[in-house]
């Protein structure tokens, strides 16, 4: 029987917003739109290289809840809240992904708050890590 997991963190907002921090349905679980809020400390970092490694730590704090890893992710939204921020998300972003080489897609839109320089929203593939990997290069 197919078993569907929800996880919260306490944070405000996800009652506030009916919202889960992840959903697992089998294997396939979505995680929602992250911040770069350290959970112990509630500091948000300025830098922008810290704050991509904390909300990537954050989406994988979430998915070793349901015993996934960040290398299960298949696919990855960035949210970058300032256009002149893209290059050096990007940056931090792929120094952390890098060999993993989920799809991605990376914009900027505002965000909820100023403090929140980029959000992340991913999907994973609990045990995508794990499965026999062929990559092919094409020409567009």
């Amino acid at each position: 029987m197919l078993e569907v997991i929800k996880v919260k963190t306490g944070n405000k907002f996800e009652d506030h917003g009916s919202y889960s921090r992840l959903v697992a349905v089998g294997n396939l679980i979505f995680v929602s739109n992250t911040a770069g809020r350290n959970p112990q400390t509630k500091a948000i970092p300025t830098d922008l290289a810290e704050q991509t490694n904390q909300v990537l730590d954050n989406i994988g704090a979430a998915l070793a809840a349901v015993d996934a890893c960040l290398e299960d992710v298949v696919a990855a939204r960035v949210f970058v809240q300032f256009a002149e921020d893209v290059l050096p998300v990007m940056d931090a972003y792929g120094q952390r992904m890098r060999g993993i080489n989920p799809t991605l897609t990376m914009t900027s839109p505002p965000l909820g708050s100023p403090e929140y320089k980029v959000e992340i929203e991913v999907t994973a593939w609990r045990g995508a890590s794990r499965a026999p990997l062929r990559e092919m290069q094409i020409t567009l």
